[in-house]
């Protein structure tokens, strides 16, 4: 599939991709003959978003390899070239994989690039090992966002949340910084910049420094800004919505069977044609199915709520059928000619449509489960404060049936945070379960999500109720095929991330919440950068009088600690809204849903698998 999407939404998203695969190109003409690239494996994904494997072929790479300790697989090349993140326990793997190779009698070149930025405590790392001057090239593939489509871009930082909110290391905030920076680059300096928490806080102040010290970024940029408005949020702002069950399309897609850079893999005989046969092999196949706005009808459909997304398929099987119907009957030359010219893409529409209509049917397979409605349910009574208080029966027989501790802790997690805190014998009666059910080892995962503030004991305030009630964060009755507002993502549940996001754009923005930001952790971020925003005032002004409508604003909103698919769709609602004028892109270090989010908290995953 193509990557003209990128380039389809206000903002050109495909010059981040243009940028980062000439970048990638040029480091690896620096290394001549064939070549082997071992990915760090949290990279070969998002690179993949930059460049294919067809066109790393035409520059010479006929091996690429997940990184392993041990030796490395037998290749035939000139050239090993190691892509990673600067992570010190990826150096370890890389020198067992270089000693490996000593007394191979094919001589190899080694190469090392490292993504964003070099490390010198990895370069350390690699001399302790013995391996630092194994290597000919040590240099930088700086890809700090990755294009997933015309409105998204993310960095794909899977450990973000946690190490700035539970380990202290600060280190993702500046790599967030220096994202954003490159954002800039590419389409000038924001003139307004807006957040909330810790981090957004920490991260406004470093791109301040980063503008201080990169005064040339000032001339570069001295055409009018693209994007209006920064709107930096702090995951820890709004802890409950990734936990909440994402009830869109692709929301249910990624909950289900999980989304990985755009990609979902599914059992391929789900998808075999009527006349093909079932074999062994296609039984343990994968079917990769790429889920981007490419695809006309995936487009339609991914922001939908998961009930209206039948209605949709049964129109558009309709359309296409009475267009396959116009073949017959009495045709002229020209009507045959214009037939056939359409053909290819009626073909393409059909075969989407029968993708599509199969996960639908594999989704609605999940959510037609009692497990799945009671859960709903449970979830629903806890974002409308029923019971909160008390100990929750269903998540009693959770632990009791001793199911997956994952499903347990983001019921718990969702009521301690819509009571803002359960009493203390409450948490101790979880926790003594817990560890008696599931075993000690969980002990510190249960710290961990204590030390965040997603699973605690009740403090004095009490904020949740408060924001419910101040932001319309449950609204009842909404409609699910035709909805009116945010909250159709969650079925009755609006995200309070993309309802501060909503507020901010309204007329008088976050002024009239002063009472209820207090509820929020962390510093506010409020700054406007005059110069430029006479210069884009003056740009909207000299629009208005040409198309007599003023254009939407343009505003980015990035997720410091991840967001989900629900709450991108929630934003795209917004952006069609046409009383608020203002189309949302989104930035984030990482997609993620409630239990990608709890699983980077938890430690001794393979037990809790």
């Amino acid at each position: 599939m193509s990557s003209a999407h990128l380039s389809s939404g206000r903002l050109n998203i495909g010059l981040v991709q243009e940028q980062a695969r000439k970048q990638l190109l040029c480091l690896l003409e620096k290394c001549d003959g064939t070549k082997a690239i071992i990915w760090d494996q949290s990279l070969a994904g998002p690179i993949g978003l930059v460049a294919k494997y067809s066109l790393l072929q035409e520059h010479d790479v006929v091996k690429m390899y997940p990184l392993y300790g041990g030796q490395l697989p037998p290749t035939n090349v000139a050239n090993v070239i190691f892509i990673t993140r600067p992570h010190l326990d990826l150096m370890d793997l890389i020198a067992e994989n270089i000693h490996g190779e000593e007394g191979s009698r094919i001589h190899k070149e080694f190469h090392l690039f490292f993504v964003p930025r070099k490390s010198l405590l990895c370069e350390k790392k690699l001399q302790n090992r013995g391996v630092f001057g194994n290597f000919t090239l040590i240099e930088e593939f700086s890809c700090d966002l990755f294009p997933f489509d015309s409105d998204l871009v993310s960095m794909e930082l899977s450990g973000a949340f946690k190490e700035f909110f539970l380990e202290n290391d600060p280190t993702c905030l500046y790599q967030v910084a220096q994202a954003i920076q490159s954002l800039q680059r590419f389409y000038g300096k924001i003139p307004k910049v807006t957040g909330r928490g810790p981090a957004a806080s920490k991260v406004w102040d470093l791109l301040k420094r980063l503008d201080r010290e990169e005064e040339d970024i000032k001339t570069k940029n001295s055409k009018p800004a693209l994007i209006e408005h920064l709107l930096l949020l702090d995951r820890s702002v709004d802890l409950l919505s990734p936990l909440v069950t994402q009830l869109t399309y692709e929301g249910l897609i990624d909950e289900i069977f999980g989304i990985n850079n755009s990609t979902v893999k599914l059992p391929a005989e789900k998808f075999l044609d009527s006349d093909d046969s079932l074999t062994e092999t296609t039984l343990n196949k994968k079917e990769q199915i790429i889920l981007n706005s490419g695809e006309e009808i995936f487009a339609e459909i991914r922001d939908k709520n998961f009930n209206g997304v039948g209605p949709v398929l049964s129109r558009k099987a309709k359309v296409i059928s009475s267009q396959f119907d116009e073949r017959h009957g009495d045709k002229s030359v020209q009507e045959i000619k214009q037939f056939v010219a359409k053909l290819p893409h009626m073909m393409a529409t059909k075969k989407s449509l029968a993708r599509h209509t199969t996960i639908a049917e594999m989704v609605k397979e999940v959510t037609d489960t009692s497990n799945f409605l009671e859960a709903l349910q449970v979830e629903q009574e806890l974002l409308n404060c029923i019971d909160t208080d008390k100990p929750n029966p269903y998540i009693e027989d959770l632990i009791a049936q001793q199911k997956p501790l994952v499903k347990v802790l983001r019921l718990l997690c969702m009521q301690s945070l819509t009571s803002s805190g359960l009493k203390s014998k409450l948490v101790d009666y979880y926790k003594r379960e817990i560890i008696q059910t599931y075993g000690y080892q969980h002990l510190p995962t249960l710290l961990n999500l204590e030390k965040v503030g997603l699973f605690r004991a009740q403090q004095s305030v009490i904020h949740y109720p408060v924001l419910r009630k101040a932001l319309r964060l449950t609204v009842e009755d909404e409609s699910e095929i035709t909805p009116k507002d945010i909250s159709y993502v969650h079925s009755i549940y609006a995200p309070l991330s993309v309802r501060l996001a909503e507020q901010l754009v309204r007329p008088g923005g976050w002024q009239g919440l002063q009472d209820v930001l207090g509820c929020l952790p962390g510093p506010a971020v409020n700054s406007v950068s005059h110069s430029t925003t006479t210069t884009t005032t003056r740009r909207n002004s000299i629009s208005s009088e040409i198309s007599n409508s003023e254009p939407s604003k343009l505003v980015l909103v990035f997720f410091i600690g991840g967001c989900t698919y629900a709450e991108i769709s929630a934003l795209r609602f917004l952006s069609q809204q046409e009383e608020l004028n203002v189309e949302f892109v989104v930035g984030t270090t990482k997609l993620i849903n409630g239990n990608t989010f709890l699983t980077s908290l938890m430690e001794d995953l393979e037990s809790n698998q």
